[in-house]
């Protein structure tokens, strides 16, 4: 153990261990060895973190910088992170298991993030107002909200804290940030941009730890405004409790279930490729991920063989390598669920129409791209998010019914919709109850477009410009310019 990396939190501006000393190990799930030791945070370092967030906040420089200023720190920290994206995608690999030509790929481009707004830094604003009382000048301005706790997840985590971190530090708010316990080690790689990049201390804090005593000493701390969580449902309920000890706002990306609709006039081979992108992409690991495939009956046979076809065909290994398609799951958990709920689907009557096992030759957490031809709706696996490359398929007969299909869940984050017909992409698009939808296309993402999901994915947005109001609260500023004196208010006139 003396010779693998022991990494550091940041607090106030220094890299400490953990009060305690306590660390915790972090497995290369490619080759199942401890590669990595992470700080375990305890109450007293997370009381720490926020109070630093608060006194930088309340006393600091950076709520009264200017919001020029402020953009000119976020751009460099965009220009700083897009040089080191080699090696910051390096680490989420060995780290968690996705492939290195996605993560150096996603590093870079999540530099485009931090660009975006540090443009918007200066162009948020507020109004006068036309108030209907004489002699009143009335205008609003929107002020931060003070410590915000970001909760991130290990997958597309440096992706998160840009969406969380740019819109936040933007428009003047500190962020206390909290790394998932799987696979902290990039973040921790990030954080070392942040002084680099003019930042003052304080300003940008990362803890590292489990739920308890971290995450909940941070969401329910009474110096926290705001908290933006992503994660899953269990969790997340905690986090509403936490909150109540602060009355922070709070938002919540929870994941989905994502239905991929394929209509008889789909382009065919676009269709598969994105499907396949969809849920094999980065093994399945995202929150988007199209694990619901429903297919027209008049094409679902062809469709089918050239999807099952490519899936088989998907080169697992080493997610360092070059030649490699596919990488690992990230933890034992994923794998244990995703076992158990093949099984119970096989029970249920599903088919498995290519994988549905662990590679043979493979160390690791890895398993096969597999897809599962489902009879029926209402089997558990149609519902149940797997967070990996498992793919449940049906086939459907009418829009009505696809659509009445689509909205069978709890679910609610992303939708894929793949026909010729225009107007009957905008009324499926329309019909499903997603916040994200993508018509001919999938798991495309950009600064500038929101996304977030309704029901049981969650509530609130990330992304956009929109952002940089959710990180804000309006105050309205009264202003008399008459001369004359308040009148006496015991004379009613």
């Amino acid at each position: 153990m003396t010779d693998i990396p022991v990494y550091k939190m940041l607090i106030d501006g220094d890299w400490v261990d953990a009060s305690d000393g306590g660390v915790f190990d972090s497995v290369n799930p490619a080759s199942g060895e401890v590669w990595c030791q992470i700080p375990e945070a305890t109450e007293a370092d997370v009381e720490r973190a926020v109070e630093a967030a608060h006194e930088a906040f309340t006393s600091g420089p950076w709520s009264t910088m200017t919001p020029t200023a402020r953009g000119k720190c976020l751009s460099r920290l965009g220009t700083l992170l897009a040089e080191k994206s080699e090696q910051l995608g390096r680490t989420e690999s060995v780290d968690s298991g996705k492939m290195l030509k996605e993560t150096r790929w996603q590093a870079a481009y999540i530099a485009e993030f931090f660009q975006f707004y540090a443009g918007c830094a200066d162009k948020i604003s507020g109004s006068t107002l036309p108030i209907d009382k004489p002699d009143l000048f009335v205008f609003t301005k929107r002020e931060p909200l003070g410590v915000v706790a970001a909760v991130v997840p290990w997958n597309s985590q440096l992706f998160l804290v840009a969406v969380k971190l740019g819109p936040a530090l933007a428009t003047g708010n500190t962020v206390v940030l909290k790394a998932s316990e799987h696979a902290s080690a990039a973040m921790l790689e990030f954080g070392e941009l942040i002084s680099e990049a003019g930042i003052p201390p304080g300003v940008v804090n990362i803890v590292t730890g489990h739920g308890d005593p971290c995450g909940r000493v941070l969401t329910s701390h009474p110096l926290v405004a705001r908290i933006s969580f992503t994660g899953g449902p269990t969790a997340a309920r905690q986090v509403l409790k936490n909150s109540t000890n602060n009355f922070a706002e709070v938002s919540l990306e929870l994941g989905g279930k994502s239905p991929f609709i394929v209509f008889d006039d789909a382009n065919i081979d676009s269709a598969v490729n994105a499907s396949i992108a969809g849920i094999f992409g980065a093994t399945g690991q995202s929150c988007v991920a199209g694990s619901r495939l429903y297919l027209h009956e008049d094409i679902a046979d062809e469709f089918l063989e050239k999807m099952v076809a490519l899936a088989g065909d998907i080169r697992i290994g080493d997610p360092l390598a070059d030649e490699t398609q596919m990488g690992p799951l990230c933890t034992a958990g994923q794998l244990a669920l995703i076992e158990s709920e093949i099984a119970h689907a096989k029970s249920e009557g599903a088919t498995i129409l290519t994988g549905g096992k662990q590679p043979e030759g493979l160390g690791g957490l890895f398993y096969e791209p597999t897809i599962v031809a489902c009879p029926r709706q209402d089997l558990r696996i149609v519902d149940t998010e797997l967070f990996g490359p498992v793919l449940c398929v049906q086939r459907f007969s009418t829009e009505e019914q696809v659509i009445a299909l689509a909205n069978d869940t709890e679910h609610g984050l992303a939708a894929g919709i793949f026909t010729r017909d225009s107007a009957r992409s905008l009324r499926v698009a329309n019909a499903v109850r997603s916040g994200i939808v993508w018509v001919n296309t999938y798991r495309v993402v950009s600064p500038i477009a929101e996304f977030g999901g309704v029901k049981g994915s969650g509530y609130g947005r990330e992304s956009g410009m929109q952002a940089m109001y959710d990180y804000t609260r309006p105050k309205t500023i009264w202003m008399n310019m008459s001369d004359e004196p308040m009148s006496n208010p015991f004379i009613m006139q």
